[in-house]
């Protein structure tokens, strides 16, 4: 297995992409060749960074994994830098932005897409190794995250809270206000489903940590755990699956999605 920096350049990204979809799929190079009409050895070649590949190669890529111009849009347009964020989670946002849909949980904080710049711009500058210019760029890679419901197919986000969550301080009443408002307008938007777990819930599978799941078109393919000092972010398929599980578990335990909008609107009744 070739160790590939996906962002030196955006052959080196199509290159990163292939050798991990061909390696969740179980997939040699000469089988993947096969299964695209190539031999293994321009496989190799692509993923080994000594051949540029074609738009033809690249369309077939996607036909072989199940994807929608992944490989065609790496190949036509390279892929646009990652926001300002930490180095732990950079590779995530390359994810992030191609997904098309998102699962998150979140038993500490509200979820990164959803806070507001002064929500945001208090957690970072709460963080042992803070800086005024490490909080500033760090705060615009948060906003700069955003932007994917704003583009024309933005993904599906689902997105599970504790409770706690919406009593938690962060910045006091007016900064927990304004989050709280924000919450309300993103639980209403057509493409973000917002989940509240009660106080009384158990949840155990999800008190260890904070975790987000992508999907391509119902297929779970990356996962990021929240850890400390950084989290990770794993393609690994027991990890995903173990992830997929507790999602589900967490979720079952949940308020639906019309008794969360009002318990976080009592939430803005709280800190007015």
């Amino acid at each position: 297995m070739t160790k590939i920096n996906p962002e030196e350049s955006a052959r080196a990204r199509f290159a990163y992409e292939l050798q991990r979809h061909r390696i969740l799929a179980g997939l040699t190079q000469g089988q993947l060749g096969r299964r695209v009409g190539f031999s293994g050895s321009l496989v190799g070649a692509v993923e080994n960074l000594k051949r540029t590949p074609g738009e033809d190669f690249a369309k077939r890529c996607d036909q072989a994994f199940g994807l929608e111009g992944v490989f065609q849009a790496l190949h036509l347009e390279g892929w646009p830098p990652p926001p300002p964020v930490a180095d732990h989670f950079r590779s995530f946002t390359f994810e992030e932005r191609r997904a098309t849909a998102i699962q998150t949980w979140d038993p500490l904080l509200v979820p990164g897409i959803f806070q507001t710049e002064p929500y945001a711009r208090r957690i970072f500058g709460r963080a042992p190794d803070s800086t005024p210019e490490k909080v500033e760029e760090r705060v615009i890679g948060r906003m700069q995250r955003k932007n994917i419901l704003s583009k024309e197919n933005p993904p599906l986000i689902l997105s599970l809270m504790d409770e706690g969550v919406l009593r938690r301080p962060i910045g006091g009443k007016e900064v927990m206000r304004d989050q709280m408002l924000h919450l309300v307008e993103m639980a209403e938007h057509p493409r973000v489903t917002i989940q509240i777990v009660p106080f009384d819930a158990e949840a155990i599978p999800g008190l260890l940590a904070g975790f987000v799941i992508a999907e391509q078109h119902g297929t779970p393919y990356t996962v990021y755990v929240d850890s400390v000092p950084d989290g990770r972010t794993m393609g690994d398929r027991k990890a995903i699956a173990s992830l997929t599980a507790r999602y589900d578990a967490i979720r079952a335990e949940a308020y639906p999605q019309s008794l969360s909008l009002k318990v976080i609107k009592e939430a803005v009744d709280k800190w007015t």
